[in-house]
């Protein structure tokens, strides 16, 4: 209220998502490098950055002690290593859409957490679960899928813009990210499921990650409910 005049405007404004722009960043500059070099670079950038599930199965089995090696640090690089730009960008958007939100009510460092440790879970799980796979892991699929979860967990009352098809127009609508979001995860567990081992290597990160994202916030809005 100002000199009787009621505005809409806050106190303080929300802050620039520096956490979701810099993820982004970190990640177009690894695909502008994977593009730059040769193909056999490109491969031994995978090899080295990408999670091999077999390896990573082996050295969960060892004592905790034993860790601390390069596959284990890769379950953090093969977050930010993606091989096109259509894989890119499609997990940026997604990044965008649901990151920032998370970031404004988390704060940079609560994001951060929740999209490195989400991704490193589900890339665990995944070596867990398909601990025969030798092939790479890359991409952050997990990660981003630990921020829907989050999401979420934080506004399940929220809704979503989308356009929606309706025969040969589209209608743009709000609708309950609650719906939204339960479709998208209800679909993956289909395939994670009932789909080839492949297609279950992808699925396995984006259910994992979803579960986890979706644990770290629920902890944290219960661990704030006791300290009041």
């Amino acid at each position: 209220m100002n000199n009787g005049i009621v505005t809409n405007w806050s106190e303080s404004q929300p802050k620039p998502p520096f956490a979701t722009i810099s993820i982004c960043l970190l990640c177009l500059f690894a695909l502008l490098l994977y593009s730059g070099v040769s193909p056999v670079m490109q491969q031994a950038m995978i090899d080295l950055g990408g999670v091999h599930p077999s390896t990573l199965a082996m050295t969960l089995k060892q004592p905790v002690g034993e860790w601390w090696n390069l596959s284990a640090l890769s379950v953090f690089t093969s977050i930010f290593i993606h091989a096109s730009w259509l894989h890119l960008l499609g997990n940026l958007v997604y990044l965008w859409v649901f990151g920032m939100p998370v970031e404004q009510r988390l704060g940079p460092f609560g994001l951060c957490m929740v999209f490195l440790l989400g991704g490193a879970l589900a890339n665990v799980m995944v070596a867990l679960r398909v601990a025969q796979l030798d092939t790479p892991i890359i991409g952050a699929s997990g990660a981003i899928s630990a921020v829907v979860g989050a999401y979420l967990g934080l506004f399940p009352r929220r809704r979503i813009g989308m356009f929606l098809p309706l025969g040969l127009y589209l209608q743009f609508a709000r609708v309950p990210a609650l719906l939204v979001i339960g479709s998208w995860f209800t679909l993956q567990l289909l395939y994670t499921v009932f789909g080839p081992i492949n297609a279950a290597v992808a699925w396995w990160t984006h259910v994992a990650g979803f579960a986890l994202g979706l644990s770290i916030t629920l902890l944290t809005k219960a661990l704030a409910q006791i300290k009041r």
